[in-house]
């Protein structure tokens, strides 16, 4: 079905189909409409554009690549390798939250793939293909939180000497704990 917008001529209320602006009684209107358009947009585009680059530019230093280890983390979450072994983990998850599932709850269509150990306290698994696990949003947001608590893995914390935890079980009765 085709779309429709109003005409923009003051005072006409004819709908004139995609990609027109204006209805066939005022469409001598159009092409002095276009190139308005094109003028102020080229003479707009650098202040739009400085901004963009801006926020871009501190958002990549100041967040995603602030340190070493997380510009590391980064570049390894759009590798090749990090997208076959999500998707393994997926499939063989068949998209069910583990964590509910040791909650005791099906929680399905969970598309994240979290490590179990998380690689801000040890990256030499980041890889391994146990480490991996489906979760849900929620559990995500609870298991962050937990995380950040019992490994210390919070920006501007220290990481803290404790021993790893690879069973999910365990994991949920802690991160449930208040």
């Amino acid at each position: 079905m085709p779309r429709y917008r109003r005409c923009r001529q003051p005072d006409c209320h004819a709908m004139v189909q995609f990609p027109n602006h204006y209805c066939t009684q005022h469409f001598e209107h159009e092409a002095e409409y276009l190139a308005n358009r094109q003028r102020w947009a080229r003479k707009h585009r650098e202040q739009y554009q400085h901004k963009e680059r801006h926020y871009n530019h501190h958002y990549n230093i100041v967040t995603r690549n602030r340190n070493d280890n997380r510009s590391e983390q980064y570049k390894f979450y759009r590798s090749k390798q990090w997208v076959d072994l999500r998707q393994t983990t997926l499939n063989r998850d068949h998209y069910l939250c583990q964590y509910c599932k040791a909650y005791g709850k099906l929680t399905p269509n969970s598309k994240t793939v979290d490590h179990i150990v998380p690689i801000a306290y040890d990256s030499t698994i980041r890889t391994d293909q146990g480490n991996l696990a489906t979760i849900c949003r929620e559990c995500h947001r609870l298991k962050t939180q937990w995380e950040q608590y019992y490994y210390g893995t919070a920006q501007n914390i220290a990481k803290k000497d404790v021993t790893e935890i690879h069973d999910i079980h365990r994991i949920v009765i802690l991160m449930h704990q208040k």
